[in-house]
């Protein structure tokens, strides 16, 4: 599998960790804050933290997760928008949308559901996203 670093598309990487790092803020600040806000137990209109590791923490993973998917669209060979689809939707549900649940289910959120629905259906998206421009581009 290691062979397939050669054969990434980087600018396809590039261009899907901006698209789901322009998702993030669209869905957390302009969508849903208020009731992503509710989810953690916050005020509605409770102002997000301006601190550094708020602002790097969400795009470096965002880049991980765009790196990841790029490395296994070349290791399976992913070449249609149909296959492309598939695996957004697979790793979307799959891992991330399933590991929000998991993460969400801790007792330390008081709207577990709430935070697995709005967090897990971004991932979601952002996978199908990636994933359309992991080929497109």
């Amino acid at each position: 599998m290691s062979d397939v670093l050669g054969d990434l598309n980087w600018l396809g990487v590039l261009v899907g960790f901006i698209a789901l790092s322009l998702l993030g803020g669209l869905w957390f600040v302009a969508l849903f804050p208020k009731a992503y806000n509710r989810s953690l137990g916050r005020d509605a209109n409770a102002k997000a933290p301006s601190t550094p590791l708020f602002f790097a923490g969400p795009p470096l993973a965002g880049l991980i997760i765009t790196l990841t998917s790029a490395i296994l669209f070349a290791a399976l060979n992913i070449d249609s928008y149909g296959d492309a689809l598939l695996f957004g939707l697979i790793v979307g549900v799959g891992y991330l949308t399933a590991n929000t649940v998991t993460i969400a289910i801790n007792p330390n959120f008081p709207r577990p559901l709430l935070y697995a629905a709005i967090s897990g259906s971004y991932n979601l998206v952002g996978s199908l996203i990636v994933s359309a421009v992991l080929l497109a581009v």
